[in-house]
């Protein structure tokens, strides 16, 4: 095979990886987004913290352990993003050294598009999690509901 159809042919082949890295870029811009948000209402927190006191207090402390805890899902889930948008570059640049040295790489090109198809995986459960923390944060109290009144 002539040496441009090799190279035109494994930049085929690397196109769903690349594709991939997309959608990686996609969701690190939304928790990166998300971690901005959760870091100023962190800072609002920690202002009312001192000016408050009894019950109010432990809302607001209550509040800032869930943002705490946010603040580290969101951190962990962009590292393994981060991860796994450096095992599909690796992956790119497997598929150009397999062709350009004549090797036999398939198997490490596979074991690492595994693991970057892991990595996102466990970013998005992560994700999941904080999504959750999230929503527990923006329940209404109950005792503003008023659940006992018959409406």
């Amino acid at each position: 095979m002539i040496m441009g159809d090799m190279i035109a042919q494994t930049i085929q082949l690397a196109l769903a990886p690349v594709f991939v890295l997309v959608a990686i870029g996609n969701i690190l811009n939304g928790l990166s987004s998300r971690l901005g948000r959760v870091v100023d209402r962190s800072r609002e927190l920690q202002r009312r913290h001192a000016a408050t006191a009894g019950a109010e207090h432990d809302a607001v402390v209550r509040e800032i352990r869930l943002t705490d805890r946010r603040i580290g899902l969101i951190g962990q889930a962009i590292l393994l993003l981060v991860l796994s948008g450096l095992s599909i570059g690796l992956v790119c640049v497997v598929l150009f050294v397999q062709e350009l040295l004549v090797m036999d790489l398939q198997r490490f090109a596979a074991g690492a598009f595994l693991l970057a198809i892991l990595l996102l995986m466990w970013a998005l459960l992560l994700f999941m999690r904080e999504t959750q923390h999230a929503a527990a944060a923006l329940r209404i109290p109950k005792n503003y509901l008023e659940l006992e009144r018959k409406l």
